[in-house]
């Protein structure tokens, strides 16, 4: 397999991905809204390639520097300071502060360290945090540690928060 196709084959994947979410958003009547470091839109992207998703997807927050992170999303600085960028804490507040300053009724916010530089002993290149709250439950995290160059550990990253918008959308509709 050349590299071209296994570009095309991993963006077939996310697509595919956008558009399950699109419709599982579109069931529900539900808006989405984003909040993204590491990934520096790339959730946004995806969602707009599909035809139709003005209809459910409502905003994007790119928020790569801590001070637009509490400018725009209303992460605290003290959660910052105690715990960093790359944490569940923020990843949290990133989340919670997309879901609020937008009219979207569930948010998805991801924060890590996609390299080549910038991993610690504690926080490695490749360990992202994500966060998906919606506006009736709790939020719900992870941490992942994924492998890889720059571009993969994003690519797993706009991956793992499409499927966890579907799984918390299945969860919601669910129980609904």
């Amino acid at each position: 397999m050349t590299r071209e196709s296994q570009i095309f084959d991993d963006d077939q994947a996310i697509f595919d991905l956008a558009l399950r979410v699109g419709e599982a958003l579109e069931q529900r009547g539900w808006m989405l809204a984003t909040a993204e470091s590491c990934t520096g839109g790339w959730v946004g992207q995806a969602v707009t390639a599909v035809a139709g998703s003005s209809g459910w997807y409502e905003r994007g927050f790119i928020t790569y520097s801590n001070r637009s992170k509490c400018e725009m999303l209303s992460v605290q600085q003290s959660t910052l300071d105690q715990f960093g960028a790359v944490s569940p804490q923020t990843a949290q507040e990133m989340a919670i502060g997309a879901l609020h300053r937008s009219h979207a009724q569930i948010s998805v916010s991801i924060t890590g360290i996609a390299g080549p530089d910038g991993g610690t002993a504690t926080k490695p290149v490749g360990m992202v945090c994500f966060a998906w709250v919606s506006k009736d439950g709790p939020v719900q995290q992870q941490t992942h540690r994924f492998k890889g160059d720059r571009e993969t550990i994003r690519h797993l990253a706009v991956t793992t928060a499409l499927q966890g918008i579907l799984q918390l959308l299945e969860n919601t509709i669910a129980v609904a």
